[in-house]
């Protein structure tokens, strides 16, 4: 809230009339007025400011926009080259991993960690910090630490990541679903009574899932019976007709002033070469007149939309839905809710759109500012709709598919990396994110296992980031997405443990 200053008119000269003009209250600050006034402000910020979570990946890039940014990492994704990573160096007891929250509570914990957060204070304060997941033990830590958590409540959060609370938002907000029903289900029998509208081509997602890993694919007992048990345990499931769809996401940020809306993304889904899930999320390409004009506007307007009603329901900051393309009719459908960054953001924020403004992480930490600020967001989403300001960036999420854990012995360290005519690649130079790619024959890739690391079915080993496309126009991977994949993956040594009984508890990915 901005406070005003009063005048003592008790001090003032007598009026030469009766008639006195009210004199206009003056701000303590002014109002930021526009992107310029917005990109000057974080140039000069002295509000200490972390993203704090597994690995950086899904803020890069923000040190060079916002002054006094860092991220805090358990993960060290760069090796002590990142200048503004802080990451413990000694590990603490502490219980298995099961979740990204589990990291970060961690992290929060650690005396390396609450050192580092002191040498910052600018006098009393502490700063804020965004986090990837966090629940209400984060934020109990948080606040006792004095960090302001730059998103709403986890409790809010949680509700609406809920895949079946995301549909009631959905018809609240006039946004289309793929024809559903939500509803629990007790067994292969009570499924068909429940769907019997929805014919025997069925999806199935529980509440929360993690990049395809609750999404079950059912068209027979068969295929009920491998599932039964994750299905049959929640009070209440998303049950869908499955459609000839294809995936894409688009991120967006809930603001004062109306909803900001990012281009429309394709998703790469359950490739076998990049994730052992189906329906798993592995990567996403951004390029000009990448969707029919028809199709992005229904996805923008769905967007916006959608912003509004997550505005009512008291929710501000950034979000991300997934959309599906009926490939036999053209509608654009709701997949699903991400309400934080996710692994898609770095592609949106690196985009030539929005380098040319402010990246949308930028617009979703000035809501937690303390300043006000103008903004014309009819005109900034037009501006980022326009094909000519987008250029052409894929990346690949890779991860361990095969349901074996093993012992990492080698991997790539994080950077450029340059591809020969004969398909080899080698580690070109550092850098701490995709900028310095110059060439379809380069890419960065961010590594996440690394030496001495456990991998098991699922994890993530690294993200690739390149110019140009990394799938066909039918959503198959091109030739030169194999070769990356093949070539990055070769760069990794690792060994089967023999010893089974030897768990590795976290799971799931660390990105998205």
């Amino acid at each position: 809230m901005t406070t005003k200053k009063t005048i003592d008119t008790k001090k003032t000269a007598k009026p030469i009339s009766k008639k006195i003009t009210p004199v206009k209250k003056a701000s303590k600050t002014e109002a930021l007025n526009g992107v310029p006034d917005i990109r000057r402000y974080f140039y000069k910020n002295e509000v200490p400011l972390y993203f704090i979570s597994a690995t950086n990946f899904n803020m890069l890039g923000a040190d060079e926009w916002i002054k006094g940014f860092k991220f805090i990492c358990h993960i060290e994704c760069f090796d002590g080259q990142h200048p503004n990573v802080f990451s413990p160096k000694e590990e603490i007891p502490h219980d298995e991993f099961t979740c990204i929250e589990d990291i970060n509570n961690y992290l929060l914990q650690h005396p390396e960690v609450q050192d580092y957060l002191k040498t910052r204070k600018k006098g009393k304060n502490t700063g804020k910090a965004m986090f990837l997941m966090f629940d209400e033990k984060t934020e109990k830590l948080a606040k006792k630490l004095g960090l302001q958590i730059m998103f709403p409540t986890a409790k809010m959060r949680t509700l609406m990541d809920n895949k079946v609370n995301t549909n009631r938002i959905a018809e609240k907000a006039g946004v289309p679903c793929v024809p559903y029903v939500l509803t629990p289900v007790t067994d292969y029998t009570h499924l068909n009574k429940v769907s019997k509208s929805l014919g025997t081509d069925l999806v199935i997602q529980t509440p929360f899932g993690d990049s395809g890993h609750t999404t079950f694919f059912i068209s027979n007992e068969e295929e009920f019976k491998k599932y039964e048990e994750e299905i049959v345990k929640e009070k209440e499931v998303k049950v869908m007709k499955r459609i000839n769809c294809k995936g894409s996401a688009i991120e967006a940020c809930v603001t004062r002033h109306g909803t900001i809306v990012a281009p429309l993304m394709t998703e790469l889904v359950g490739f076998k070469e990049l994730t052992p899930y189906k329906g798993g999320w592995c990567g996403n390409e951004i390029y000009p007149n990448a969707f029919n004009p028809e199709i992005r506007e229904k996805a923008i307007k769905y967007t916006q939309l959608f912003g509004n009603q997550l505005r009512k329901e008291g929710y501000k900051g950034y979000f991300e839905l997934d959309f599906l393309i009926d490939q036999d009719n053209g509608e654009v459908y709701l997949g699903e809710l991400n309400p934080r960054v996710t692994g898609a953001s770095s592609i949106t924020n690196h985009a030539v759109f929005a380098l040319a403004d402010a990246p949308l992480f930028v617009f979703h930490i000035l809501e937690w500012m303390d300043v006000d600020y103008d903004l014309n967001i009819k005109e900034l989403n037009e501006r980022w709709a326009r094909q000519e300001n987008i250029d052409g960036w894929s990346q690949l999420i890779v991860k361990h598919t095969e349901d074996t854990i093993e012992y990492v012995s080698e991997a790539p360290a994080s950077g450029i990396y340059k591809m020969f005519d004969n398909g080899h690649i080698q580690f070109d130079r550092m850098d701490t994110h995709r900028r310095a790619v110059e060439t379809e024959n380069e890419a960065f890739f961010l590594h996440i296992s690394k030496k001495g690391d456990y991998i098991y079915e699922g994890a993530d080993m690294g993200i690739l980031v390149s110019r140009g496309r990394m799938m066909t126009d039918d959503f198959k991977l091109n030739a030169r997405a194999k070769n990356w994949i093949h070539a990055i993956r070769g760069k990794y040594v690792s060994q089967v443990i023999e010893d089974k009984r030897e768990k590795i508890a976290l799971s799931g990915s660390l990105t998205k």
